[in-house]
């Protein structure tokens, strides 16, 4: 199959025959591109908070998963124009939504690390999705900046519970007790 274009909409079987080395997400039906890679700083975040979330994540219920991961939030009734997203990071706690080829349903913790190309759309439309279908947490993190903005889902719609930086440890929802050390995430890059 020939590569989606941006603008046309796409079914989730279209979608699930593309080649695996491309990354792409469906925002009801319409097809993003994901590349180019991201930088080094973005992956030295992301990496650290992966680590700092599978230390925790011992004796729990919940699993983490860094991209490309394959999240379907609409239902197979949307199938027609679906939307499936691939956070930088996502929290799951409930592992029958876990399935072979990624996860069916909201996460209880999505995390998306901002780039001047993609910072718009993470503030934007990919809040309003991850609010429309219930991610319970959204956590947003700008590196240049070295600030973490984290929104609760209160069953209705995101609450903004704060902008933390690197002096900071923020509570996460879903896993009481634990704490995320920005320090170490934000620790000077050389």
């Amino acid at each position: 199959m020939a590569l989606p274009k941006e603008y046309e909409r796409y079914s989730w079987d279209e979608y699930r025959s593309w080649p695996e080395g491309e990354r792409w997400e469906l925002i009801e039906g319409v097809a993003w591109d994901m590349s180019p890679a991201p930088s080094r700083t973005h992956q030295q975040i992301l990496v650290d908070m992966v680590s700092q979330f599978y230390s925790a994540l011992k004796d729990t219920e919940c699993e983490v998963f860094a991209a490309p991961f394959d999240v379907k939030l609409s239902d197979e009734a949307e199938d027609a124009a679906p939307t499936v997203v691939q956070p930088d990071l996502l929290l799951c706690c409930d592992g029958e939504k876990l399935v072979d080829w990624g996860m069916q349903g909201a996460p209880d913790l999505v995390v998306e690390i901002v780039s001047p190309a993609t910072g718009r759309k993470d503030r934007k439309q990919k809040f309003e999705i991850y609010q429309r279908f219930g991610v319970g947490e959204y956590w947003i993190v700008d590196p240049e900046e070295q600030v973490v903005e984290i929104y609760h889902h209160n069953g209705e719609r995101f609450e903004r519970l704060g902008a933390y930086g690197p002096e900071d440890r923020p509570k996460v929802t879903a896993l009481p007790g634990f704490e995320l050390d920005l320090s170490q995430t934000f620790r000077s890059k050389t």
